[in-house]
């Protein structure tokens, strides 16, 4: 049976197993609980809120706010992109994780797919606190998302210029992304952590390019 780099099983659904399925549960579960809290299972007043005042990015606890726990600060770095905002958002938001992360996975395996999903996650939420001028939170994993994004077409733009061909479909790809988030900024009354996208999208590339190791046949 042939192996992956890492020393996973060469079959895709070997390796799909443990990265994606890790992270769809931990999301999913996450949001069924937030569902449940919303139809008063547990008995807490506003328990969504209460969750994202925990855990949702608040750019203000990077300038003059109390956090509600001294590490606060630091966690909502990686926090955010396990809440959604509501249950079409995970389900989104999942499908295109699979989506994504199964090429990923064949391609660079479960550990640097983790180092991978880890740092566009921490780039999205760099992106929103550079960039945005809101002190709303945000929550979701869409900056990581469009980290794997970016690595796939870092991995793209590497490949072809190997080969010695033209760039042009990684660039229209990138000018569709930019037109995806355009349309969403509008249709959701501006309130697309735009920000975020652009952050993860740039740690995704960069980091996408440094552990890559694949060459094209």
């Amino acid at each position: 049976m042939n192996k992956g780099a890492d020393g996973s099983s060469g079959r895709p659904l070997a390796r799909i197993g443990g990265g994606l399925l890790f992270l769809v549960a931990s999301n999913s579960l996450i949001e069924i609980t937030l569902q449940l809290g919303d139809r008063g299972i547990f008995g807490l007043p506003r328990f969504r809120s209460l969750v994202y005042e925990y855990g949702g990015f608040w750019p203000g606890l990077l300038s003059d706010w109390r956090p509600n726990y001294p590490l606060q600060p630091a966690t909502m770095f990686l926090t955010y992109g396990f809440l959604h905002a509501g249950l079409w958002h995970l389900v989104l938001n999942m499908i295109t994780l699979v989506s994504l992360g199964q090429a990923i996975l064949i391609r660079i395996g479960t550990a640097r797919f983790a180092l991978l999903y880890a740092a566009a996650l921490l780039g999205g939420a760099v992106g929103f606190a550079l960039l945005s001028d809101t002190y709303r939170p945000m929550v979701g994993a869409s900056g990581a998302l469009f980290g794997l994004a970016g690595a796939l077409l870092a991995w793209a733009y590497a490949d072809r210029a190997r080969l010695s061909e033209r760039p042009w479909p990684v660039v229209r790809a990138d000018l569709l992304l930019i037109a995806l988030t355009v349309v969403l900024y509008y249709a959701m009354d501006r309130l697309l952590a735009w920000e975020a996208h652009l952050g993860g999208f740039v740690a995704g590339w960069a980091v996408g390019w440094l552990i890559d190791r694949h060459e094209p046949n």
